[in-house]
Parts: structure tokens; sequence; C-alpha cells
């Protein structure tokens, strides 16, 4: 069997079912695990992250650009907008017979349509489409169900239900150092800068489930859940990351608060924060006071719905609740000072 995988999460959860050995091609950001680099990259960016002062506000205006439909001249469909190109002759040449990816968000990776159309061309031109497997996790149990799924598509579903298994092992006892009775802090997570965009989907769960608040986009529990609350907090759920403007921001007063910019490095990330710590409206926050911000790699932790969220949540429910002893080794944080 041969893979293409055409998202890191994918690649990462490809690895830990035991499917690393199938892997025959990756996209550009496809990084974790660091044996993989010598892969064929099939996908590149249409943007660039510049560095120095607005590199936050560029990145997000060349998004802004890219996605905006051109029009079509007479009778010409416009092709759909894309922030990344892929390459379809290397993966022809590749003859997969399962491609990765994904139909969660479009500014993460390659739109699943894209890949469809090159699947369906695939076929038409050698007799052998490839399977496409798409994911789209809202949930940490979901990243948990896409782990069965593709253990299940390359023949190694007992060795994906213990995997999952340890996962979870590993989730649970890092819940247990949460306290049960204590006031939950409002955390702010911050997945982009300039723009502010606060954290969506699983790194809410996280969030609650490792004690805080995460008022301006809070889960709510899913039809026929009940309150969802306790054990059950998996039948909670919260919508995507958005915008919100700094006063909003400003007006939960956070006593914690994580910057983890998506697709960001940690010098990257601390580049972004400097812009931040430069604004009277972030540094008058009562976690910048108190010295609880957080620098993190969000590009190889909260931003990608794969295996090593569980490392996030070991990290989170430690540093939320003054345990670093319980923070996963090697962990790519640091505590960001005024």
């Amino acid at each position: 069997m041969r893979v293409v995988s055409l998202l890191p999460s994918a690649t990462e959860i490809l690895c830990l079912v035991g499917g690393g050995d199938l892997l025959v091609g990756r996209s550009h950001e496809c990084d974790f695990p660091e044996s993989l680099g010598h892969l064929p990259t099939l996908t590149a960016a249409r943007t660039a992250y510049a560095g120095g002062p607005g590199a936050s506000a560029d990145i997000d205006r060349q998004v802004r650009e890219t996605l905006t439909p051109s029009g079509g001249d007479g009778d010409q469909a416009a092709s759909p907008p894309s922030l990344y190109e892929l390459d379809t002759e290397m993966l022809e040449s590749l003859e997969p017979d399962i491609i990765l990816t994904q139909n969660l968000c479009e500014v993460c990776s390659i739109a699943l349509p894209e890949v469809k159309a090159a699947a369906r061309r695939m076929g038409e031109r050698t007799g052998r489409e490839p399977k496409v497997i798409s994911l789209d996790p809202h949930t940490l149990e979901q990243v948990y169900d896409d782990c069965l799924m593709i253990g299940e598509a390359i023949g190694q579903a007992s060795r994906a239900a213990d995997e999952v298994a340890h996962l979870r092992e590993r989730f649970y006892a890092a819940a247990d150092i949460v306290p049960a009775f204590a006031p939950a802090p409002v955390v702010g997570f911050l997945e982009w800068t300039d723009p502010l965009f606060i954290a969506g989907h699983w790194t809410v769960q996280l969030i609650e489930r490792a004690g805080g608040r995460h008022p301006l986009n809070e889960t709510v529990a899913k039809d026929n859940a009940g309150s969802a609350m306790g054990a059950m907090h998996s039948e909670r759920v919260a919508g995507k990351s958005i915008a919100v403007p700094p006063e909003i921001f400003a007006a939960t007063a956070p006593e914690a608060i994580v910057i983890a910019p998506c697709g960001l490095t940690l010098d990257q990330t601390r580049e972004a924060a400097q812009e931040l710590a430069e604004q009277d409206w972030f540094r008058a926050l009562p976690a910048v006071q108190h010295g609880k911000v957080a620098l993190v790699d969000g590009n190889q932790y909260f931003n990608r719905p794969g295996p090593r969220l569980v490392d996030a949540f070991e990290w989170l429910s430690a540093w939320l609740h003054d345990r670093p002893e319980r923070m996963p080794a090697g962990f790519a944080w640091e505590r960001w000072r005024r």
C-alpha cells in the first residue's frame, strides 16, 4: 500500500498507528516525525511570513486577497481560490492507493475539492483512482476517531485501538490534576494576533476540560446530551476560531493568556507577542499584570488536530494549575515576560 498525506495531523496519525513506512509523499508542512523529511513534498503555500513589524497583519492580508474569488471571462468559470498549490504531476508519479487530506479549514491545508479532482483525473488516466480519506475533526474525540479510521484503512485497526487507548489514558491522567471545586480562570487563547482570533473547536474543549473558561467562544452541549458536564464534557462542542476586536477581548479580563498563532513557530510567536506588548490595552490585562502569559508553538500542538493534542492538554492543565512537574518533556513553550 502506498499513502500520500497532504495534512500534517494525518501524517502524525498515520505514523502513530503503524503506517509510517507506507508514506511515499507529504505536504510541505508535514514536519513530524522528523524522519520523514526525505520524502517528496507535493504542496506549496502561496503566502509567506516575512517577519518584522506588521508581519501578522501582512499574512492576514495575503490570505484574504488570495481567497477572494476572481471573476472569469465571459462564460468561462473562475478557478476556486486556494492558499496552496498541489503538484499533480508528482502526485500521479507516486501512484498512491490512499490520499489523506482534510475538509476542515481552507486556510490550514489544500482544499478537498482540489484533491478529489486530482484523484479523479488520475483514475481517468491510469485506471487506478486512489481513495481519498478526508479528516474533519471538530473535537478531541473526533481526532481519536480519525486515528481509528486511518488504522482501519491501512490494515492496522488493532494497533490504532491500542494507541487511542493510550492517548485516552494520558488525557485522563492529566485531567486528574484539575481542581474540582476551584474557580475557573478566564483563559484568553489567541490563534492569531493581528487581527485577534480566539480559539475554536477542540482547543476550547481542552481549555474547559483543563478547568478554564473561554467566554467569547464557549462550548455548548450537543442535541440530546443534557448539560454534558463532568465526564460527559466530550459531548460539548465549540464553533470555529473567530475574530474579536481588542476591546472585546480585553473586556473578558483574562487571567491567563496563551499566544499560539496558527502556523507560526515559537520564534515567530515571540515576534507576534512583542507587537501585542507595545499596545496599552494588552499591557493592562490581568494576565499580563500577573505574569500569566505563555507563548506556545501552536503549529506543532494546539493548531494541529492530531495525537499531540494530548501533549497540549497535559501542558495546559499543568500550566494553568502551577504543576510544572506534570508538563510533557520537550513541549515547545516559554513564559512571556514584560
